[in-house]
């Protein structure tokens, strides 16, 4: 089931939602967000699709490659969850990371793997997406790059 939580704007803009007193605004420097090319946005979010990719339904190899991924990124595993599916040994699972997160979800029986890459601060996602390219040797790769929390 999904939770909606609703947020009073009025009350957040002047330091109190949900009962809580919100701070008037983080310092810059702990926020994690990142600056380019003049834009202020919490993060970079990868949206990849392996194709022709292999290592699709061994659980070990999807656990070492997005530890490998982190690391790569200079990012840091919090937690890692997978499930494997029978009967065809799909995995779904998360890397949860102190800079968000690695989500991948695989189709063995169609050589497709969908990864999600969404890092903050000073993680570099694109050499996460490069580690995982060399884990799975997919034949085809896509990327989406989307900036999020970009700064009004």
């Amino acid at each position: 089931m999904e939770k909606v939580v609703r947020v009073d704007m009025a009350a957040l803009r002047n330091g109190r939602a949900n009962g809580h007193v919100a701070s008037p605004e983080p310092a810059l420097d702990q926020d994690h967000f990142i600056e380019r090319d003049g834009v202020r946005f919490a993060g970079t979010h990868l949206i990849a699709d392996l194709w022709q990719a292999s290592n699709l339904d061994d659980i070990d190899a999807v656990d070492a490659a997005l530890r490998k991924a982190a690391d790569a990124a200079g990012a840091t595993v919090l937690n890692i969850d997978l499930h494997s599916f029978s009967p065809n040994g799909g995995i779904t699972g998360v890397a949860v990371l102190a800079e968000s997160h690695i989500s991948i979800h695989t189709w063995p029986e169609r050589a497709y793997a969908a990864v999600d890459v969404f890092m903050c601060g000073d993680a570099q996602p694109h050499k996460a997406v490069e580690m995982l390219k060399r884990a799975f040797l997919p034949g085809m790769l896509t990327i989406s790059e989307h900036r999020r929390g970009v700064m009004p």
